[in-house]
């Protein structure tokens, strides 16, 4: 099974950036996690800041991946764009998000990417990228 984590602005900065809501860890540690405790998964991650380059991802691993784990992070709430690129593609997608968006400023409540998605995991921590991979198994 081949899957990708990408994820999207400012999660580059995870384990410097508000760590009593994203936590100390940064993504490259969990991510080695990840491809120890999923070692029949082949294992791919992106992230970019730029909402272009993310709606580039997903058209160039939409047709070929067995599953997409997506932190669009804040782009979930505003990209339209990145929202039909997911409708555009044939690889399933599982919108992640590390915090509980609905616990959150009334923005958050609202995803472009939740209408065409496979699933949502929301609040979980860094534990939900976990999750979204099992779905795929």
């Amino acid at each position: 099974m081949k899957l990708i984590i990408i994820n999207g602005p400012n999660l580059n900065l995870l384990g410097k950036r508000e760590p009593e809501i994203y936590g100390s860890q940064t993504f490259d540690q969990y991510f080695r996690e990840l491809q120890l405790r999923f070692k029949n998964v082949e294992l791919a991650y992106y992230q970019s800041n730029i909402e272009g380059e993310l709606i580039d991802k997903l058209h160039e691993v939409g047709f070929d991946f067995d599953g997409i784990i997506l932190n669009a992070a804040a782009y979930t709430h505003t990209s339209v764009g990145i929202g039909d690129a997911i409708k555009g593609i044939e690889t399933p997608v599982v919108e992640v998000h590390i915090s509980n968006v609905h616990a959150r400023e009334d923005f958050r409540h609202k995803s472009y990417i939740s209408p065409n998605a496979k699933g949502v995991i929301f609040g979980f921590g860094l534990k939900g990228y976990d999750l979204a991979i099992q779905s795929f198994l």
